[in-house]
C-alpha cells in the first residue's frame, strides 16, 4: 500500500515563508511526476507546482518567482518552499504523485495540509 504523508503547513503572516514536505512510502518501483495542488474554500483544486523525475518543473502563474518545488529521489520526497506568502495563498495543500506500484501506474494523494496566511 502506497501512502503520501505531508507536513509543514501552518499559520504564517503575509510576507512569510513555509516549507511543505511530502514523503511517499510503500512498495514503489518508480515515481514519475510529483506535485502540489491546493484548494481554497469554495474553489476548485488547482495545480501549484509539479516536478518530473528529471527535475523539469512547472508552476502556476500565481506562484512563479515565490514558490520553489524540489524533490529528493533517494527519499521519495517532494518539497515546496513558499516565500512571500499572500493571503490568497491560503488553502489546503495536497501532495500528488504518479508512480509505478506492484501492479501498474497510478495516482496517489496525500491527506492535505492547511496553509493559512493572515496577520
Amino acid at each position: 500500500q502506497v501512502q503520501l504523508v505531508e507536513s509543514g503547513g501552518g499559520l504564517v503572516q503575509p510576507g512569510g515563508s513555509l516549507r511543505l514536505s511530502c514523503a511517499a512510502s510503500g512498495i514503489i518501483f518508480s515515481i514519475y511526476t510529483m506535485g502540489w495542488y491546493r484548494q481554497a474554500p469554495g474553489k476548485q483544486r488547482e495545480l501549484v507546482a509539479a516536478i518530473t523525475s528529471t527535475s523539469n518543473t512547472n508552476y502556476a502563474d500565481s506562484v512563479k518567482g515565490r514558490f520553489t518545488i524540489s524533490r529528493d529521489n533517494a527519499k521519495n520526497t517532494v518539497y515546496l518552499q513558499m516565500n512571500s506568502l499572500k493571503p490568497e495563498d491560503t488553502a489546503v495543500y495536497y501532495c500528488n504523485a504518479r508512480l509505478r506500484n506492484m501492479l501498474n501506474d497510478d495516482d496517489y494523494w496525500g491527506q492535505g495540509t492547511q496553509v493559512t496566511v493572515s496577520s
